[in-house]
C-alpha cells in the first residue's frame, strides 16, 4: 500500500490490475480508488481469483466492483476504456517491454494513469527474468507513449535489492524516438 498511496489516485473510475494474481495490489487499489470504482483483475491463472474476491468481501463487505478476467494482458482484451492500470511485478516477465507498454497504453483513456511496481534492477534471475530499473523505465516510458514517470516510493526486497513504484500518464501520441 505504501508504494501506491503517494499516487493520490482519484476516487471512482474504471481501473485494471494487469497481472493481478491473488489480488494483493488489487485490494490496495480498491482501498485507494474506493468502492464506486470498477476494477478488472486480469490474470492468466484464475487460481487466485477466489482468494481475491473472498479477501475483498472480508475487507470491504462486497466484491461487486471487482471483475476477475482470465486472460493474458498482452493479448486481446474486451475492456471498457480505462482511467488507470496498475502493473505490479508483471512487466518483468516480458522481454520486449516497449511493445507490451504500447499495448497496455491502448487500453487507457487519454491522460489515463499507469502505476508500475517493479524491481529496481536491470538483471534478473529465473523467477524475475527481465526486470527494469527506475532509470531504465524513465527512458522507456516516453518511447512507449507515456509521460516521464514520477517516482512514488521504494521498498527493500530480500531478492533483488528493492522495489519501486512510479506513476505515468498516457500521452496523446507516442514518441517517435
Amino acid at each position: 500500500m505504501d508504494l501506491l498511496r503517494p499516487a493520490n489516485l482519484p476516487q471512482g473510475g474504471v481501473w485494471a490490475d494487469f497481472g493481478a494474481g491473488s489480488g494483493a495490489f488489487t485490494l490496495a487499489l480498491s482501498e485507494l480508488v474506493g468502492l464506486k470504482a470498477e476494477i478488472y483483475a486480469i490474470d492468466k491463472d484464475r487460481s487466485g481469483f477466489g482468494t481475491l474476491e473472498q479477501s475483498h468481501r472480508a475487507l470491504f463487505g462486497t466484491s461487486q466492483n471487482i471483475h476477475p478476467v482470465r486472460a493474458d494482458f498482452t493479448g486481446t482484451l474486451s475492456l471498457p476504456p480505462l482511467d488507470g492500470i496498475i502493473m505490479a511485478n508483471s512487466l518483468h516477465f516480458h522481454k520486449d517491454k516497449e511493445k507490451v507498454l504500447r499495448h497496455v497504453r491502448s487500453f487507457l483513456k487519454l491522460n489515463g494513469t499507469l502505476v508500475l511496481v517493479e524491481y529496481n534492477v536491470d538483471s534478473g534471475n529465473m523467477w524475475v527474468p527481465y526486470p527494469l530499473s527506475f532509470e531504465t523505465y524513465k527512458a522507456l516510458a516516453p518511447r512507449a507513449g507515456f509521460t516521464g514517470p514520477r517516482l512514488l516510493g521504494t521498498h527493500p526486497s530480500r531478492f533483488l535489492r528493492e522495489f519501486y513504484s512510479v506513476i505515468s500518464y498516457r500521452q496523446e501520441n507516442e514518441s517517435k524516438t
